[in-house]
């Protein structure tokens, strides 16, 4: 049971408390009466709301401190004000400069939460993407009838992927235990109130790590656009020609297509965030 939870529980007990020896005192110096009317059982109370059900206690995650001293918790804020403190233990990690070139600096933790939360399925709109867009346009080689994916594509990717495995894991994951609260709120808040967060961001880690690895070029081809509306070349919107791989999640997809070379070193840094976060060891 949460700290908050119990301050409730021992609030109702000495209520109760207090409430009995009242009554008793008052019965003590009161005069018989006569006896009291048949009491009207009132409707039963709505159950109340149970506490997150979790596979991945945050407890879980103890980075080490290496010999530091523990320092005393600082109240975190709330939730809607809580980004400058965020953007502020961040730009600890990355440094600010690149933190502005980067992460989008207003919704940070709501960002996170819900593109975590979109990873796994179909679309992942960029609007709540927590980064900015990647500089550069989508780079594709061959001819409009056999088009392909290009290795320079790969390169738009190089610098967020490098400022990705500059970041100490260790403190990376005890800056999310210290904001956990606010991960958990913000996930309530979008429509899971008795989930636990941690356990969503696990699972789709697992996801992201099974995501098929592309041996040689990947074909695209034009979506298949119902209706009137005729796609003009050069067209700016592909797919993948394999439908195995047209049937990944928008987090695969992404995988896919910073390139094989940049995936395996996303993959890398993603096992050893799961590792801190369970301290055990992951699946391949």
């Amino acid at each position: 049971m949460s700290r908050p939870i119990w301050w409730v529980v021992l609030l109702l007990v000495w209520a109760v408390i207090g409430t009995a020896a009242y009554y008793w005192w008052q019965q003590q110096g009161a005069e018989p009466q006569a006896p009291p009317p048949p009491v009207v059982e009132a409707p039963p109370a709505p159950p109340a709301q149970a506490e997150p059900q979790t596979r991945h206690p945050i407890e879980e995650a103890r980075p080490e401190t290496m010999g530091e001293p523990a320092k005393a918790a600082t109240p975190l804020p709330p939730l809607g004000e809580s980004d400058k403190a965020v953007l502020d233990a961040l730009a600890g990690l990355v440094g600010r400069e690149s933190l502005g070139a980067f992460l989008e600096d207003t919704g940070i933790v709501r960002r996170v939460v819900a593109t975590v939360d979109n990873l796994p399925r179909k679309k992942a709109p960029s609007r709540v993407w927590p980064v900015k867009p990647t500089a550069g346009r989508f780079a594709t080689t061959g001819s409009n009838e056999a088009v392909y994916l290009s290795p320079e594509n790969n390169r738009r990717y190089d610098p967020f992927v490098r400022l990705m495995e500059s970041v100490d894991t260790g403190k990376l994951v005890a800056l999310y235990a210290r904001l956990y609260p606010l991960f958990q709120q913000a996930y309530g808040e979008l429509g899971y109130p008795n989930r636990y967060f941690n356990d969503r961001l696990l699972d789709v880690i697992d996801h992201l790590l099974a995501t098929p690895e592309v041996k040689g070029p990947i074909k695209l081809v034009p979506p298949d656009v119902k209706g009137p509306l005729k796609l003009e070349r050069p067209w700016v919107m592909y797919e993948f020609a394999d439908p195995e791989l047209e049937a990944c999640s928008a987090g695969q997809k992404i995988l896919i297509r910073i390139g094989a070379g940049n995936a395996a070193r996303v993959k890398a840094k993603l096992r050893d965030i799961r590792r801190q976060l369970t301290r055990r060891g992951v699946t391949p």
